[in-house]
């Protein structure tokens, strides 16, 4: 625990001196959602209805704008040998990182969601659950990209290659989010969407570390 909480801490500074990555995502995420009332007009009914999905897509976009830097500073300065040939076990190292990031980039974005969903003509009454499924839903996007950026680190333009392999499999966390949502405006209850955010967390938070370990393994061979 002391490894890995020393490892978090050391990702969490460098991404606050650096200031890059976390501002690049929030940026991003407000930039990507004031451009959809440009586009679809300033109609608020239907703002209103699109606006779950647009906060969860934006949302999703700003996360993945970042993996592709979770490994290659550390594999460009030579410190993810290093981190491979620890006493520490791998799949640990890759957990922290993974926390890290999610502190770094998708805790700013859970806190600028409600205005934008105020932007957006969202019924109040969902922005407590949209902020809810972003708590839970968003450590899986951060996990389940681990494993892309873990596969294409070292690889030139690996981006678009993570991005191929990575967006697939946020849909189910993108479907879910979104009905979350949905649910609650409408009177219905969230509650089973949530536990399938959480579930869907919970088993990324298993499997992803040992599928990333296994990535970055092959990748440095």
């Amino acid at each position: 625990m002391k490894s890995f909480a020393r490892i978090v801490a050391r990702d969490v500074r460098l991404a606050v001196r650096q200031g890059s990555a976390g501002t690049m995502a929030v940026g991003f995420f407000i930039i990507v959602t004031v451009l959809f009332p440009l586009g679809v007009g300033p109609e608020l009914n239907i703002l209103a209805r699109i606006s779950a999905g647009v906060l969860w897509v934006a949302a999703l976009l700003s996360c993945l704008l970042s993996l592709d830097r979770l490994f290659q500073a550390d594999f460009e300065d030579g410190s993810l040998d290093l981190l491979v040939l620890s006493a520490v076990p791998l799949e640990i190292t890759v957990l922290a990182k993974c926390t890290a990031h999610w502190l770094t980039t998708a805790v700013p974005l859970v806190v600028t969601a409600p205005v934008l969903a105020l932007l957006l003509n969202m019924d109040t009454d969902g922005i407590p659950t949209l902020m809810y499924a972003l708590l839970l839903g968003t450590p899986a996007l951060s996990l389940i990209g681990a494993v892309g950026a873990g596969l294409t680190v070292g690889i030139r333009r690996g981006g678009v290659l993570l991005s191929l392999l990575v967006l697939p499999l946020y849909i189910p966390i993108l479907i879910f989010g979104v009905g979350a949502v949905d649910a609650r405006i409408h009177g219905l209850g969230p509650e089973p969407h949530l536990m399938i955010l959480g579930a869907i967390t919970l088993f990324a938070g298993v499997a992803a570390p040992w599928a990333t370990a296994a990535g970055l393994r092959a990748s440095l061979e």
